[in-house]
């Protein structure tokens, strides 16, 4: 466990040498979302292969840096691309940014990914506001961490997304004229999508979306207390009933369609927190 502090340290310390400093809004972008990058004005950017101790992308459709700029005058780091567990990566590694990002100064936690929607009122293309949700995936970021440097090792989940987060998306979306919606996400381990019985199963246990990232970081970020929210793109509907067979380009083609609305949400959403609101 030392092991991880101290990389955190030296990952931190080599970040902020590179001029990773003064931001207090961190961005995960998800899979075929990517161009909230295109609102930024970047200082800085690089490979997450540069970076001491970082894990590397994998996923092809997953640009793996991390950058540095300004959206709505206020100082941003985005992470393009992240970590996931059908990757090899365990849990520590997966989530291994999000202490960073903490470390770094980092005080509000954006997070998006593309979710396969098993609400029937889901379609392709919505936005949905994550208000709470169930993980399926086998480990926990939390295993082992008993040293007290790590904080509470019994971490409260009752409000994983922060309210005060997620009521500002809300506001903002209005003020957008975008359609957000809200719902329930599981977190399954993937890389395979579900059959019509799976899809049933999590639909009776109180999912509304299914993915296979995001939760990881959250139980993270509540055990640092960094607050987070979370914006899921409906990039296929998984009616049991009529299912129809689904290829990974379509799902990334979906998410790209989505992204500009979610990049604006997202855009004014830092703008609010920057006025304080």
């Amino acid at each position: 466990m030392e092991n991880i502090l101290q990389k955190i340290s030296e990952t931190s310390a080599y970040l902020t040498q590179k001029g990773f400093i003064g931001a207090s809004t961190g961005v995960v972008l998800g899979t075929g979302l990517g161009s909230f990058i295109e609102l930024m004005e970047i200082e800085q950017t690089i490979p997450y292969h540069d970076i001491p101790n970082f894990p590397v992308a994998t996923v092809e459709f997953h640009k793996g840096q991390l950058i540095i700029g300004r959206v709505a005058g206020k100082k941003v780091i985005a992470m393009q691309g992240r970590f996931h567990f059908y990757e090899g990566y365990d849990m520590q590694q997966i989530t291994f940014p999000i202490r960073v990002l903490k470390t770094l100064g980092i005080q509000y936690l954006l997070l998006s990914n593309a979710a396969g929607g098993m609400n029937p009122v889901f379609k392709k293309g919505d936005l949905v506001m994550l208000d709470d949700h169930i993980n399926l995936l086998p480990e926990n970021p939390l295993r082992g961490l008993n040293d007290p440097a790590f904080g509470n090792r019994f971490v409260d989940m009752s409000q994983p997304y922060s309210s005060y987060l997620n009521n500002i998306l809300v506001q903002t979306s209005g003020k957008l004229e975008l359609e957000l919606k809200q719902g329930v996400y599981v977190s399954v381990m993937g890389p395979n999508l579900e059959t019509r019985a799976e899809y049933r199963h999590l639909r009776s246990i109180g999912a509304d979306m299914v993915g296979m990232s995001t939760v990881p970081e959250v139980i993270v970020a509540a055990h640092i207390g960094l607050a987070c929210a979370a914006v899921s793109v409906i990039t296929d509907e998984c009616d049991p009933d009529n299912l129809q067979a689904v290829d990974i380009s379509e799902i990334i083609a979906v998410a790209r369609k989505a992204d500009a609305k979610l990049s604006r949400l997202f855009q004014d959403t830092i703008g609010a927190l920057a006025a304080g609101l």
